[in-house]
């Protein structure tokens, strides 16, 4: 692993002789540390990235949300249920949109367990919190206690597809990614089959492609300069790896 950070590392950045990878044993975990040259910081830790570690830069995506719901490819998830929240009926939410706002003006939304199908409720009020590293409050209709939100834990929150906040040139839905083939010089590699966001969320890492191929997962950045071109709708991802890559996966 230590091999494939400083590949990855050294065809992001604009001084490879500076890049320094070291492995530090802890108790239960190996730390990578990655050093590079201060003018690269935002090539290896990602830019533009604004306040969300899913949220990269131009060779990349946007979230409404990592996922097409499990129940029905007709919805899109923006947030995940994970409890309740005073004596009223609300409930806290994990935000998995890169466009929050657009929560608090949503007229009603979908509830999905991910078995039946999602069921339409109405919104009485939405608005954002900046608890636990920002959530957003939802009091839906017909809960008005804390027995009713308790029964909403766990559901998602979800709107049609169609109603998917549109992105920039540049950017992608990880829905839009997955199910893309990967070509090098015309050579298929393989199908994208997720999307990982390393990283933390004061500082996003590089997203990173999970390749399905015929020689096993590969992991490829999600970077301009690997990923030069992407035609979500034609399901075809153009790369140039950084020579050893690929053999450095497969190890």
């Amino acid at each position: 692993m230590k091999e494939l950070v400083e590949v990855i590392a050294k065809a992001l950045v604009d001084h490879p002789e500076d890049v320094d990878v070291k492995s530090v044993d802890g108790q239960q975990v190996t730390v990578l540390e990655l050093r590079v040259h201060r003018e690269d910081l935002g090539k290896v830790i990602g830019h533009d990235s604004g306040r969300s570690r899913h949220e990269a830069a131009k060779a990349a995506h946007a979230r409404d949300s990592g996922r097409l719901s499990d129940a029905s490819e007709s919805y899109v998830t923006l947030a995940r249920i994970l409890r309740p929240r005073g004596v009223k009926g609300e409930v806290a939410a994990e935000i998995l949109t890169d466009f929050p706002e657009r929560l608090t003006k949503l007229p009603e939304v979908f509830l999905a367990d991910g078995k039946a199908a999602p069921r339409r409720v109405g919104v009485k009020a939405c608005w954002l919190s900046q608890s636990r590293g920002g959530q957003a409050i939802f009091h839906f209709s017909a809960c008005d206690s804390i027995e009713a939100a308790e029964k909403l834990r766990g559901l998602e929150v979800q709107v049609p597809l169609a109603e998917r906040a549109p992105v920039s040139a540049g950017r992608y839905y990880v829905s839009d990614l997955i199910g893309c083939e990967v070509f090098q010089n015309g050579v298929r590699i393989g199908v994208v089959r997720d999307v990982q966001f390393p990283g933390e969320p004061d500082a996003p890492g590089t997203p990173l492609l999970v390749i399905e191929s015929s020689r096993g997962e590969l992991l490829i950045p999600l970077a301009e300069d690997i990923c030069t071109h992407i035609d979500a709708a034609s399901r075809r991802i153009e790369v140039v790896l950084p020579e050893g890559l690929l053999d450095l996966n497969c190890d």
